[in-house]
């Protein structure tokens, strides 16, 4: 990703979501797919940023800062 970009869910946020995240998460909402992450980013956000998702170990900082990034660029899919 270019660093004058904006974050698409396609290219940069959904690879993010490994399948065992999907599975895990799958009970609330689909981590595959773009509507429902957009829906949810503030809520996976605020889990992703504490720590508790993904449950196995936390997000690098330079992931976090995409996903933010993504919900700041207005979440383009």
């Amino acid at each position: 990703m270019a660093e004058h970009e904006a974050p698409t869910f396609e290219q940069d946020i959904r690879p993010l979501f490994r399948p065992m995240d999907v599975d895990e998460m799958s009970f609330a909402f689909d981590l595959s797919v773009y509507e429902e992450v957009r829906d949810n980013a503030d809520a996976i956000y605020a889990r992703l940023y504490g720590g508790t998702m993904p449950c196995d170990s936390p997000w690098s900082e330079e992931d976090l800062d995409r996903f933010r990034a993504w919900m700041d660029a207005g979440m383009p899919a």
